[in-house]
């Protein structure tokens, strides 16, 4: 393990202060006594009542499990399994109605639906591809998979000109669905102009335009010879691409070379599942990962192709609007972090007594104090406009540690100088004491709750975890089929529409884990969007693209 070094009470390693230091606070207006000495006390004051938390947890899941236990060769009474958790304050009593109070919330969480992406915040690479998301090809993203079934392609080596043009008749396909024409199909259209505000749409020697005139949002180029077209449906952007002399645009009556879909909004930068940080020096590039994203500064060379390629933030995208001036749409997803859970410990900073840090107090400071960065203004690659601090709190149980976390996130801000309710959570409801007593779960975060999430692997894990005294389980296809699934994810958004998420909050789903079966994928999905999602996890960039097609 790395060298230590004192910060008050603390006992940080050197690869952390130091970055701490020279990275963090500078030109801040937070000094580093300041913060140190702030930090140590939060810790000194918050780590006691973390461990008192986690005690609970096992003198609970000890009581379940003798419980379960006693009734060995009988089968449970229901009313009277549930008279005992309510015994032990694993059920707690669900008090009255109420709406959050969520406020200065990014139109990506608020009003605007579209998939979210999870990645890990130690790959740089993957890091970039997620927050550059926001918009993909729908040319390429039905190329590459099997939305589009490979039968009757050519199968020839490189790029198939019949599965090509089987993609270009289904984005068309999508196009007449999303912007209908006055007149006519999109399949064929043969050129573009822009007078008066509207889009002239030429199908040969005659003129149209969209069926719904106010989904033109406006254009790239010239007026009578546009470079791209900007639409947009509820909210999402689609860019159709000209180009005369392109690889695709060459043979198309259009020019058109591409058509370019709003995909991910957001992106979950995430420090916990898809990452194992051990130490100080995992710890450091986690963060200095996330410092890159909000300063605009992260960069990561890599070759492909042949070719030496560096990704690097993309920036906002211009356009001029129908109605005249510029209009700039945002070029990045909005970026949300998760930070550890409860439960982890990290040997990076140690207590007075030689403890290690729970993992989560040392995000929840030092996630935000990167974020601070972006809430200054230190971009041009503005994150959140809004003016908050998006963090994912997974593995929560219950209400407790839901307050718990308020708790710690008051603390911080009160370090930080930020104002109340800057920090937001999101809830991920993926234990069973949290999806037992969501309700109270949600009023413990009231002002600062801007999502909630259903996870399949993690909810169901948990409730093997707790149950499995009671004797075996059945087979992961017959869980994923079985009511008590069904009704934790209706139930999750039923409670969250009652508690007013909508308008202010996501509701959302879990991730897809077959990134090679996105037909599959795209049926799932919209399965999630109508049982009252109004985001879903995507495991891919290309993913992100899809399901807004459809």
């Amino acid at each position: 393990m790395s060298n230590y070094v004192a910060r008050g009470n603390l006992s940080v390693a050197r690869e952390l202060a130091d970055f701490v230091d020279s990275r963090l606070l500078e030109g801040g207006g937070i000094t580093a006594d300041s913060f140190w000495t702030g930090f140590d006390a939060a810790v000194h004051r918050l780590a006691p009542r973390n461990r008192e938390l986690l005690a609970i947890r096992e003198d609970m899941q000890a009581r379940i499990d003798a419980w379960l236990r006693d009734q060995a060769g009988s089968a449970i009474d229901a009313e009277a399994y549930t008279a005992f958790l309510g015994e032990i304050g694993y059920l707690v009593e669900e008090g009255d109605d109420f709406a959050v109070e969520t406020s200065n919330v990014d139109p990506e969480i608020a009003a605007v639906a579209g998939p979210q992406l999870v990645v890990p915040i130690t790959n740089a690479r993957y890091a970039l591809n997620a927050a550059n998301a926001r918009y993909g090809s729908l040319y390429d993203a039905f190329y590459g998979t099997d939305a589009i079934p490979a039968d009757g392609d050519s199968g020839g080596p490189g790029y198939d000109p019949v599965r090509g043009a089987r993609v270009i008749a289904r984005v068309r396909e999508f196009l007449d669905e999303t912007f209908p024409l006055s007149d006519g199909s999109w399949r064929d259209v043969t050129g573009f102009a822009v007078a008066g505000g509207a889009l002239s749409v030429a199908l040969g020697d005659t003129k149209t335009g969209l069926s719904e005139t106010d989904k033109f949002a406006g254009h790239a180029g010239e007026a009578q010879a546009p470079d791209g077209i900007v639409l947009r449906n509820n909210g999402l952007h689609v860019v159709i691409r000209i180009d005369a002399g392109g690889a695709i645009g060459s043979d198309d009556a259009a020019g058109i070379n591409d058509v370019i879909a709003e995909s991910a909004l957001s992106s979950i930068m995430d420090c916990e599942d898809s990452v194992a940080p051990v130490d100080a020096e995992d710890k450091v590039l986690a963060y200095r990962n996330w410092l890159g994203l909000v300063k605009g500064t992260l960069t990561d060379t890599f070759q492909k192709g042949g070719k030496t390629v560096e990704r690097r933030l993309n920036a906002d995208r211009e356009y001029t609007a129908r109605s005249g001036g510029t209009v700039s749409l945002h070029g990045r997803s909005l970026l949300l972090l998760r930070n550890v859970g409860h439960l982890m410990t990290n040997p990076t900073i140690l207590d007075a007594a030689g403890n290690e840090m729970p993992e989560g107090l040392m995000d929840a400071f030092i996630t935000p104090l990167v974020a601070l960065h972006d809430l200054r203004g230190d971009s041009d690659r503005k994150n959140s406009r809004a003016g908050s601090v998006y963090i994912v709190k997974p593995k929560m149980h219950g209400p407790e540690e839901v307050a718990f976390t308020n708790e710690i996130f008051a603390t911080v801000e009160k370090l930080l100088g930020l104002a109340e309710n800057t920090i937001k959570v999101g809830v991920m409801d993926e234990e069973r004491r949290t999806s037992a007593n969501l309700k109270e779960c949600i009023r413990a975060v009231k002002d600062r709750i801007f999502f909630i999430n259903t996870g399949f692997l993690d909810r169901t894990g948990d409730e093997i975890h707790t149950a499995m005294r009671a004797g075996p389980v059945v087979r992961k296809g017959d869980v994923k089929s079985s009511a008590w699934i069904a009704a934790y994810e209706a139930r999750n958004v039923a409670i969250g529409l009652k508690c007013g998420l909508s308008g202010k909050a996501q509701i959302g789903k879990g991730m897809w884990a077959a990134p090679d079966l996105m037909g599959q994928m795209m049926i799932e999905k919209i399965g999630h969007l109508r049982a009252g999602a109004n985001t879903a996890w995507v495991p891919s960039p290309t993913a992100a693209a899809l399901p807004v097609s459809r």
